[in-house]
């Protein structure tokens, strides 16, 4: 873990609880074909800390040298238009190092400023394709970050979702079309009490968690103390918990490595279904969802195989806010999601739920 940072953070492994939030967004990180995390809670939770601190957190990647869309020097899933053209043309392209990348998307961002803008005149009068590239450019391969996602005018969450979904963005003005990759882990905070998400947007985010404010006092003398002293010294206090976010960080790389050869199988894969089936889930999503966030934990701790308490930590982030029918509705706190869940997997009521229902608070 290089000790030169060019970003200030506060560590992610210094993070004091928020236990399901920080699980949520490394699955995320791990298999970000998750499809992104929903976080809503009360203010000043630590939420914005936290993603920024993950985004640190990552090793660098290897990208080609001078390209605005962080294209990858091997993977043409990953590459520009023009990177493409330069080695369908023999080019040899040079590499750099890049932090991965975090963008924050302004609540007042326009459409051309999230998804790019032609310039026409440029293109009709020279014959060149003037793209100015995005947001969504700059976030390829890395974090967007969306703070009061639920004030967001939604055509720009639409946008956002379909790109995170698809991993392209297309931009077509006047005849002209520019498409490039646009693969990011979509990143969602609010205040419920400042307005809810539609449920068909909601539904489209992978994971959604709640956070809450520390109530114990312990607890919350160390968030001060913690806060006080990074405050004060941050290359000291990020020295201190260097060797923490190096053993985080390769465990994270390992998990990526392994996540292709994790296994589920057909019986747990079955029991996933009846749960939404159960919960009357619309559509797929939380069916894939869950599969893919449990594999993503399974690789994250180790091992090849999905287990039930896989399962049971990640079915609550991965369903709780696909029960809401009526918009005026509140998402579910999680209740429903535990009792059926312990109808499905034969979970005793009485002896066995609490545990588990610690399980599926992460």
């Amino acid at each position: 873990m290089s000790s030169t940072r060019k970003r200030r953070v506060f560590p992610f492994t210094a993070v004091i609880g928020q236990e399901e939030m920080k699980l949520a967004l490394l699955l995320n990180v791990i298999d970000p074909r998750i499809g992104g995390v929903m976080i809503m809670g009360d203010r000043g939770t630590g939420k914005s800390t936290t993603i920024r601190a993950l985004a640190d957190l990552l090793p660098g990647i290897d990208v080609v040298s001078g390209d605005p869309y962080n294209s990858s020097p091997i993977d043409p899933d990953l590459q520009s238009t023009d990177v493409l053209e330069r080695i369908e043309r023999g080019e040899s392209l040079g590499t750099e190092s890049r932090q991965v990348p975090m963008v924050d998307l302004p609540l007042g961002a326009t459409e051309d400023r999230l998804c790019g803008t032609i310039d026409i005149e440029k293109a009709l009068s020279e014959g060149v394709r003037a793209f100015e590239p995005g947001l969504l450019a700059k976030a390829n391969r890395g974090l967007l970050y969306v703070d009061e996602v639920n004030l967001l005018d939604d055509h720009l969450v639409d946008v956002l979702l379909d790109s995170a979904a698809s991993g392209w963005n297309t931009v077509e003005r006047e005849g002209i079309s520019v498409r490039h990759p646009a693969r990011f882990v979509l990143i969602g905070s609010g205040n419920p009490e400042e307005g809810e998400l539609r449920p068909q947007l909601l539904d489209r985010f992978g994971m959604s968690v709640e956070v809450r404010t520390v109530r114990d006092a312990n607890l919350r003398v160390q968030v001060v103390d913690q806060r006080t002293a990074f405050d004060s010294d941050p290359d000291g206090f990020s020295s201190s918990v260097e060797e923490n976010q190096s053993l985080l960080q390769k465990k994270v790389v390992e998990a990526q490595q392994r996540l292709e050869s994790v296994t589920i199988d057909e019986e747990l894969r079955l029991r996933i279904s009846a749960v939404c089936g159960e919960l009357d889930v619309d559509g797929l999503r939380g069916d894939i969802v869950t599969n893919r966030a449990a594999r993503a934990l399974a690789a994250f701790e180790g091992r090849t195989e999905v287990s039930d308490e896989d399962v049971s930590r990640v079915v609550c982030c991965s369903l709780r806010h696909r029960l809401r029918k009526d918009p005026l509705e509140q998402i579910d706190s999680g209740d429903r999601v535990v009792k059926v869940f312990c109808k499905v997997f034969e979970i005793n009521e009485n002896s066995d739920q609490a545990e588990f229902e610690l399980s599926l608070a992460g």
